[in-house]
């Protein structure tokens, strides 16, 4: 299982990025989906969780009604859209398969992490 994660990058405060998450050879449709972004001397941080047919999403405190978490089953991607980035949303972001959204999030498998860097 591979899991890329893309469309990281350097945003101003307020502005938008939308991260992607991709497997080739392993089919997401079957597993729930968790976004965390970690900072360096940090606990890990649960951003969303979304299960495997996208009926139910959850979302840590600190990103909810910013963040969206969707899943496009066909083209087997799952997507983290960000609104309103602030600083404090710097960190690496990880896409990870789920065993469980229910609290607390139970990630199995990760990627490689993309950046994301909120500063003017």
């Amino acid at each position: 299982l591979q899991l890329v994660e893309s469309g990281g990058g350097l945003v101003q405060p307020g502005g938008s990025l939308r991260l992607s998450c991709a497997s080739s050879g392993f089919s997401l449709a079957k597993s729930h989906m968790g976004w965390f972004r970690r900072v360096p001397g940090k606990a890990r941080e649960v951003v969303s969780c979304i299960t495997s047919n996208g009926g139910d999403i959850t979302y840590g405190d600190s990103v909810k009604g910013r963040f969206t978490t969707s899943r496009d089953n066909v083209d087997n991607i799952v997507y983290l859209q960000m609104n309103n980035l602030r600083p404090e949303d710097t960190a690496n972001y990880y896409c990870a398969t789920v065993i469980t959204c229910e609290v607390p999030v139970e990630f199995q498998y990760w990627g490689q992490g993309t950046l994301v860097t909120v500063s003017s």
